[in-house]
């Protein structure tokens, strides 16, 4: 895959000193989204001069937990960036009906450019009938029918963040993306399909693997590009990838140690790669990114709506 030049995330070799080996090249999804977020908030200052600021309103359903610190980091990027961002939580009773109105009344908001509901919702509503009472061009989670069909044709549209996040942390590398041979591990609506659809129209040659692929490695050893994204430790060890691969880990989950870490038995994969490999850390890579690519989604709606 030729030699590799640092990527602009700040990526970076390791030496072992114990046996003197160098790992791969660390892709800083931290780094790489400052960069991006610096880019973003010039865009929106550009449009508030208008009188246009960029407007994202976050619906929280419930307590869960994690979507209250995720929901959280959202509105927090969006208020340093200069995006203007409305924050309406509700308790877990509340009703489906009740919330389809809210999002019509913000659908026809003209200070709201993109609308997001966090996931999980409570048991009673309806995911899908959530995402589609959403306006097509606020939809700045990807999510809809209509986005979802406007990837699968090529047509420009707003994409899932996560994998537009994860084409950025892979084109950082300065790698050639056309002609490599990419394996998505995952087949999910939010991650594995549109990541596959991304990769395909950045002309990757793209395997998609799943719990139903019989010998998962034999795939992913002759992988250019592994993205990881099944939700499960451990799915992609060392003797799993090819020296020189970039690998992006989207998994998000706790060890033993109730530590965080992703799908990738990160330090030694990190070795196997050698020191013309790529890998993305858990934390510290894809989450920052889908984050960003959330303000850019949101800032993109804002220009076309303007």
């Amino acid at each position: 895959m030729g030699s590799p030049e640092p990527p602009p995330g700040g990526g970076s070799s390791q030496f072992d000193e114990k046996d003197g080996r160098v790992t791969a090249q660390l892709i800083d999804g931290l780094a790489l989204s400052r960069q991006i977020r610096a880019e973003v908030g010039a865009r929106a200052a550009a449009l508030a001069a208008r009188g246009r600021p960029p407007g994202l309103a976050v619906i929280l359903v419930g307590d869960d937990p994690a979507s209250a610190v995720y929901v959280r980091n959202k509105v927090k990027a969006c208020h340093e960036h200069g995006l203007h961002s409305v924050l309406e939580q509700y308790d877990a009773t509340l009703p489906q009906a009740t919330l389809l109105e809210r999002i019509a009344a913000l659908n026809a908001d003209p200070a709201i450019h993109g609308i997001l509901v966090q996931m999980p919702l409570p048991r009673h509503i309806d995911p899908q009938q959530v995402i589609a009472a959403i306006a097509a061009h606020k939809d700045v989670d990807g999510f809809s029918v209509l986005s979802a069909g406007e990837l699968m044709t090529g047509l420009p549209g707003l994409r899932p963040a996560t994998p537009y996040g994860c084409m950025k942390m892979i084109e950082s590398t300065g790698r050639a993306i056309p002609g490599r041979h990419a394996v998505v591990i995952g087949r999910s609506n939010t991650v594995g399909k549109p990541m596959a659809l991304l990769l395909l129209q950045a002309n990757a040659t793209v395997t998609v693997c799943h719990s139903a692929t019989p010998d998962l490695a034999v795939h992913t050893r002759q992988a250019d590009i592994v993205v990881a994204a099944v939700g499960r430790r451990n799915t992609l060890t060392a003797g799993m990838v090819k020296p020189g691969a970039i690998v992006i880990d989207v998994g998000m989950n706790r060890n033993d140690a109730g530590k965080l870490c992703g799908d990738v038995d990160f330090d030694a994969v990190r070795e196997a790669l050698g020191p013309a490999g790529f890998i993305t850390p858990v934390p510290g890579g894809v989450g920052p990114m889908t984050i960003t690519m959330l303000l850019v989604n949101t800032l993109q709606a804002a220009e076309t709506q303007a």
